[in-house]
């Protein structure tokens, strides 16, 4: 076991170099504003248990929220987050505080919300998250069922009787998408925003979150614990934020963009672009360690058996050679329209034209239709998502991150 660790101090000196929220001053310009928003509120959160939609739910929690029912397949996770909540200090705790772990496609999930809402504020956090979950027709299928369709299901509910604010979290990669994850985030993208006009509906681009749930990062800290290697691309850079900032992002942008709006935080390319391969030499570092630097994963494996000296820690670094990487990700294209005036921190893409429901309903009846099929390949459905995003470059290496360490 590695030597006594603080995760929040490691991000603030060597993931984000900030000591303070990035959005600290626009939460405070807007304190007033969130309080009226959220005091008295019922508030539905969706993929509740993963680190963005639990930073969302403590961020939120730091006002008077009157009702909170948290919803994800994850149990371990929503009990996780129950007793976080309930062992810290600060937290404004509801009067009613459920948690569900369902699915939020499900029966059950339908007759929870038409039974106990309404909802004033809702947030979808369910997604596919990781490039690394597009490795074969399946896995694609399960994904775009996931970020697109169930949300398209779910958006028809809601016409009847909007809520307040309705939120989903979408990514950096939905800026001309090079994986597939990306474009089903930028199809995602297009769907919410051609139900604006009839649902308050706001989005958030992403940078990367610092150690969250599956990450590279995350996996780090695990292969320490199991006293295993640690692998990473040496030509990738992200742009992060701490856990905390994630859920501030997404509650601003929930509560305080307009419908339509896609949100991003204002990040430097020079100043807040950080390699995974520098933070996880740091990272050894910090726990004491004398980074060993390998040539394979073979060598990698074996050095930890036959070192005799236990301060070393072997890290394999190597150039990126896996389908739907880029260097780095960006938050919005050349032909989109910004506004970087309302806010201190955040900056809006501003759509100018948004697609008709008809024309997303079309495309998911494509790709229902390709699902259907006997035999299908990855081919069939990226071709059918680059003839709806024109952004949409697929790189493909012939290897998913599965195939790495």
């Amino acid at each position: 076991m590695f030597k006594e660790f603080d995760l929040k101090s490691f991000i603030e000196k060597n993931v984000t170099y900030r000591t303070n929220s990035l959005f600290q001053k626009d939460l405070k310009s807007f304190n007033n504003i969130l309080h009226e928003k959220l005091s008295g509120r019922s508030i539905l959160v969706i993929g509740a248990a993963g680190t963005i939609g639990s930073s969302f739910i403590r961020s939120v929690l730091k006002y008077p929220v009157d009702r909170l029912f948290a919803v994800d397949t994850n149990e371990n996770g929503l009990t996780e987050l129950v007793r976080d909540l309930r062992s810290t200090s600060g937290y404004n705790l509801p009067k009613i505080l459920k948690t569900y772990p369902i699915n939020f496609g499900s029966n059950v999930f339908s007759k929870i919300y038409e039974r106990e809402g309404p909802f004033e504020i809702i947030a979808n956090f369910a997604a596919h998250k990781h490039v690394r979950s597009e490795k074969d027709s399946y896995s694609i299928e399960a994904m775009i069922k996931n970020n697109v369709i169930e949300p398209k299901k779910f958006l028809d509910k809601l016409i009847p009787s909007p809520p307040e604010h309705f939120f989903c979290v979408s990514t950096d990669k939905a800026a001309n998408p090079v994986n597939v994850m990306g474009a089903s985030k930028k199809l995602m993208e297009d769907l919410i925003l051609s139900y604006s006009s009839k649902i308050p509906i706001t989005t958030a681009r992403f940078a990367n979150v610092a150690f969250s749930n599956g990450s590279l990062l995350s996996g780090f800290l695990e292969r320490i614990v199991k006293r295993q290697p640690l692998s990473s691309p040496l030509d990738i850079k992200r742009y992060f934020l701490s856990p905390e900032e994630s859920g501030e992002l997404c509650m601003l942008a929930c509560l305080l963009g307009n419908s339509g709006d896609i949100i991003f935080p204002k990040l430097n390319y020079d100043l807040d672009m950080v390699s995974f391969s520098d933070i996880g030499l740091k990272l050894l570092e910090e726990l004491g360690y004398n980074p060993h630097i390998c040539d394979s994963e073979d060598e990698a494996r074996v050095f930890l058996s036959n070192t005799d000296s236990p301060s070393k820690y072997p890290i394999y670094l190597f150039k990126s050679d896996t389908s739907g990487e880029k260097s780095f990700e960006e938050f919005y294209t050349e032909y989109e329209t910004l506004d970087n005036n309302s806010f201190s921190s955040l900056g809006i893409v501003k759509q100018q034209n948004f697609r008709k429901i008809e024309e997303i309903s079309e495309l998911v009846i494509a790709l229902e239709s390709i699902f259907k099929k006997s035999v299908v390949n990855n081919d069939m459905i990226i071709s059918e998502l680059a003839s709806f995003i024109p952004t949409f470059k697929y790189i493909n290496k012939g290897k998913n991150l599965d195939q790495r360490m």
